[in-house]
């Protein structure tokens, strides 16, 4: 079971990224992938978390209306589009997995499997 997190990069205030998290050794249609970002002594924050199965979805309020969240069930991938990125949004971003549920689970501590970080710097 393996995760690749990519798409980060430095990007200006206002500007856009699209993250991507492939998964392989296993099929996402009955797991919940979640975008969870950490700054260096904060806590990993839950960002945005998706049903595959059914695709229902989650938004933090700091990120809603600026970022989507979607899947393509064929390449078996989810990716995380990012409008209007601000400062704030700095970050190291990481994609998880975890057993589908009734309802989306935005808890970073129940989910299963990780993929390593990509670094977003929001500057001018």
């Amino acid at each position: 079971v393996q995760l690749q997190a990519s798409g980060g990069g430095l990007v200006q205030p206002g500007g856009s990224l699209r993250l991507s998290c492939a998964a392989s050794g296993f099929t996402l249609d009955y797991y919940a992938i979640g975008w969870f970002r950490q700054v260096l002594g904060k806590e990993r924050e839950g960002v945005s978390c998706i049903n595959v199965s059914d695709g229902n979805t989650y938004y933090a309020d700091s990120v809603k209306g600026r970022f989507t969240i979607s899947r393509d069930n064929a390449k078996n991938t989810v990716y995380l589009q990012m409008n209007s990125l601000k400062p704030e949004d700095t970050a190291v971003y990481y994609c998880a997995a975890r057993p589908s549920s009734p309802v989306v689970i935005t808890t970073a501590a129940l989910y299963n499997y990780w993929g390593q970080g990509t670094q977003v710097t929001v500057s001018s």
